[in-house]
């Protein structure tokens, strides 16, 4: 499969070279909408559109938010507990979720139509966002967001990873929106002091509140599998779920001209292999301009996986760089999803071009570009 004259930079040239692109992909990935950045005092709500979160961690991660000057609002079923199938007393060795689907769902709609609300911010992930997807109004949410536009503010936030990776893709490609993937508050969150040097808080705040045009974004301890540099849109999220969604209409747009991020948490390297090879025979990675691989928590044997990343992505001839600190790790930097970002996977020097593994150790970079006119 090749790669359809995506944004990158061939191997064999040098990876500071100005990248050629793809018009069809671009011009698709320059709809999305920028989100609008906080200022203290906005309103968030946090709801659980997904699992149920631990009531102590919850509030430890909404105090954390609270810190950043943000009022925070909690969704009215966010700490339910139903079974995952049956109705009836709760179970606790089945695997639970955050009240039934419809309250759920109307949480989330709920939160992002209530014109006092700037962000949704999702609790934690899990299971159970896909199951919400049929149950939301979209015609009430874009009619929301176009109250919010009109009014001044601007597109609201959505906020969240994993398991939310299925409402990224159904708001990017329903509402044209860009989205925020990144660390929940009953999750890494409530373990951040606001008060201590962190580089996570400090991405998730950038993310939220905006700031100065970055300059690019060094990540020690990437890993080049191929090199390169690449612009385009910033799409992609938790593996897993983008191929759960794959085929249905809330399906991130396909990847053509864009970079894809990907990450994964407790998946077997021959399950990462199953899917990465899906999307594939689905055409979704036609023409990506390169790739961005996050955290793979307890997914086996990190050379393993390179050798996976490096023989199914490979050959679609972009660049890819690994070790990127966002997704289920300790270090967990928020993206924004739709987002014009610059990839750049150093080539050390001997690179062999036609063998792109084993991974190379070296400090990659991947920039999102500010917002027009920064912060609200």
């Amino acid at each position: 499969m090749n790669s359809g004259g995506a944004r990158a930079v061939a191997t064999h040239g040098s990876p500071d070279a100005p990248a050629v692109g793809t018009p069809g992909g671009a011009e698709r990935a320059r709809k999305a909408r920028r989100y609008a950045r906080l200022r203290p005092g906005d309103r968030v709500a946090v709801v659980a559109p997904s699992g149920p979160a631990e009531p102590a961690r919850l509030e430890a991660g909404c105090a954390v938010l609270r810190d950043l000057g943000l009022d925070v609002v909690v969704g009215k079923h966010a700490l339910d507990r139903v079974n995952l199938g049956a109705a009836g007393p709760v179970r606790g060795d089945w695997h639970r979720l955050a009240g039934t689907d419809a309250d759920r769902a109307a949480d989330l709609q709920a939160a992002w139509c209530d014109p006092r609300v700037r962000a949704v911010v999702c609790a934690r992930g899990g299971y159970g966002a896909t199951r919400v997807l049929d149950r939301l109004d979209w015609d009430a949410l874009r009619a929301a967001t176009e109250a919010s536009v009109a009014s001044g503010g601007g597109p609201k936030i959505l906020h969240g990873s994993s398991d939310i990776t299925a409402l990224h893709g159904a708001f990017g490609t329903r509402l044209r929106l860009t989205t925020s993937f990144g660390p929940m508050p009953a999750g890494v969150i409530a373990d951040l002091d606001p008060a201590a040097p962190d580089a996570s808080l400090e991405a998730l705040r950038t993310a939220l509140f905006g700031g100065a045009a970055p300059s690019p974004t060094l990540l020690p301890g990437t890993r080049t599998l191929r090199p390169g540099r690449a612009e385009g849109p910033l799409t992609g999220g938790t593996l897993s779920l983008l191929a759960a969604v794959l085929g249905t209409a809330y399906a991130p747009p396909p990847a053509a001209g864009r970079i894809v991020f990907l990450e994964d948490v407790t998946e077997a390297p021959y399950r990462i292999d199953r899917m990465l090879v899906q999307l594939l025979q689905a055409g979704w990675f036609d023409g990506a301009a390169g790739f961005a691989l996050g955290s793979w928590k307890d997914c086996g044997d990190p050379a393993e996986l390179d050798a996976v990343f490096a023989a199914r992505l490979g050959p679609l001839g972009v660049p890819i760089l690994a070790g990127v600190p966002a997704g289920h790790g300790p270090r967990q930097h928020t993206l924004e999803l739709g987002a014009p970002a610059v990839l750049h996977a150093p080539a050390p020097p001997g690179h062999d071009p036609a063998h792109p593994h084993p991974a190379v150790p070296d400090t990659g970079a991947l920039t999102l570009e500010a917002p027009p006119g920064g912060a609200r």
